[in-house]
């Protein structure tokens, strides 16, 4: 096979993911060492994050550190949902808008907040979604909302399940001020989904209901099964 053979049957380039601007990477440095110190952060399979292409980050949701922790903790350009009104604050909003931040309503709904995230997935991007909707109570896992199997089944992402250890003790609702507990985040195998893909686009409407629950559901027990010890493996 002659170079001008060799290139024309060679695959297309992948897409590259979404590079991270100079503001923000300082502001993940500072996030981590800030992690580090105040709360001793562990961060357990980080190998499972793929480095390209259109990711979810799944997290069960328990404090608000929990965005800026998932989305610190990995190396790639991460986008997050934020409620809309934060946006018109001064400085605030100037601020998560260069943090790449999606406004969505009070109910983490809206079709400008889909449209939005489908559009960060389909350019390659890296985003932070909470399946439960909204923090736990009491620190438990609670029943996924559909809107994540809607937000999966309507792009190619991939999903990795992340479960935080120590976020609830650390600043979950009970507490006005974080307490310097140690957390741990744990990130699972990417979870496929083109066998329910495929049957949503064919099936009714009532069916594809079903169907963004049990993406969802797939979705939450991912998270269930992890835990915050160090694989075996990884020991000498």
């Amino acid at each position: 096979m002659n170079a001008a053979e060799s290139m024309t049957t060679q695959e297309p380039p992948r897409r590259g993911s979404v590079s991270a601007t100079p503001f923000y990477r300082r502001v993940r440095v500072i996030s981590r060492a800030l992690f580090q110190f105040w709360f001793r952060w562990r961060r357990i399979g980080l190998e499972n994050v793929p480095p390209t292409g259109p990711v979810i980050l799944a997290s069960n949701h328990v404090s608000f550190i929990d965005p800026p922790m998932v989305g610190s903790a990995v190396d790639r350009t991460v986008s997050f949902l934020a409620r809309d009104t934060l946006f018109s604050i001064p400085v605030v909003g100037p601020f998560i808008r260069k943090l790449n931040a999606i406004p969505v309503d009070r109910d983490g709904g809206g079709g400008a907040g889909l449209k939005a995230v489908l559009d960060r997935l389909k350019a390659d991007g890296c985003i932070v979604l909470f399946p439960e909707g909204t923090r736990s109570k009491n620190g438990e896992l609670q029943r996924a909302k559909s809107g994540i199997g809607l937000s999966v089944l309507k792009s190619e992402a991939v999903v990795v399940p992340v479960r935080m250890f120590g976020a609830y003790e650390a600043f979950g609702r009970h507490r006005k001020v974080p307490f310097p507990g140690q957390i741990t985040l744990s990130f699972g195998p990417p979870l496929t989904f083109e066998r329910e893909r495929a049957e949503a686009a064919v099936c009714s409407k009532a069916r594809l209901k079903e169907i963004y629950q049990e993406v969802a559901d797939r979705v939450m027990d991912g998270i269930a099964r992890l835990d915050s010890a160090e694989p075996v493996n990884r020991f000498p």
